[in-house]
């Protein structure tokens, strides 16, 4: 996993609950790199659930919330840092671009990237998205939906998952927008 996830999961947890609940997390969980990260580095997945187990534990908010909120906060971060990705007109088209075209880039960057897999439909004002992805983080996904949504202005959506498969590895979304 790509560096920026756990840098700026760091930054979220610093600007939301202050250094010493950063402190806290780093010294009580047995992360692979003690702590330390670089936005451009590769690590393990399991450090980024071990911390967010962590700040769960320490500040009794359920996992999936923390994700969802953490995947909002993570949206911001990548709007600002790769504007050429938010080109499209609205939720529903940046959602659709994001396999055929921002992966694509995405990979380009970084070559050795694991991305999840996003199948989507889209009829009339709904959309179904299949999110894919052996980390089983559907509740970043759909945080980072809910960031796509603010930026868009389309604060009017209804997000539901509608099946869980294989643990979790696929997620059955649809998103509903209302005017």
């Amino acid at each position: 996993m790509k560096g920026i996830v756990f840098t700026e999961f760091l930054e979220l947890v610093e600007e939301q609950f202050g250094i010493e609940t950063v402190q806290q997390i780093i010294d009580q969980c047995e992360l692979s790199t003690e702590g330390i990260y670089t936005a451009v580095g590769t690590y393990s997945h399991k450090d980024i659930f071990m911390m967010v187990q962590k700040l769960s534990e320490l500040k009794e908010i359920p996992i999936p919330e923390l994700l969802k909120v953490y995947g909002k906060y993570f949206f911001t971060v990548l709007s600002n840092g790769y504007p050429q990705f938010m080109k499209e007109k609205d939720l529903f088209s940046f959602l659709d671009s994001i396999d055929n075209y921002i992966h694509v880039e995405v990979l380009k960057l970084y070559p050795d990237a694991e991305l999840p897999k996003f199948d989507s439909e889209i009829i009339d004002n709904k959309m179904t998205l299949l999110y894919q992805s052996t980390r089983k983080m559907s509740d970043f996904a759909i945080g980072l939906i809910l960031g796509a949504a603010e930026y868009y202005n389309e604060p009017n959506i209804k997000i539901e998952v509608l099946k869980l498969e294989d643990e979790g590895q696929k997620a059955h979304i649809k998103i509903e927008r209302f005017e």
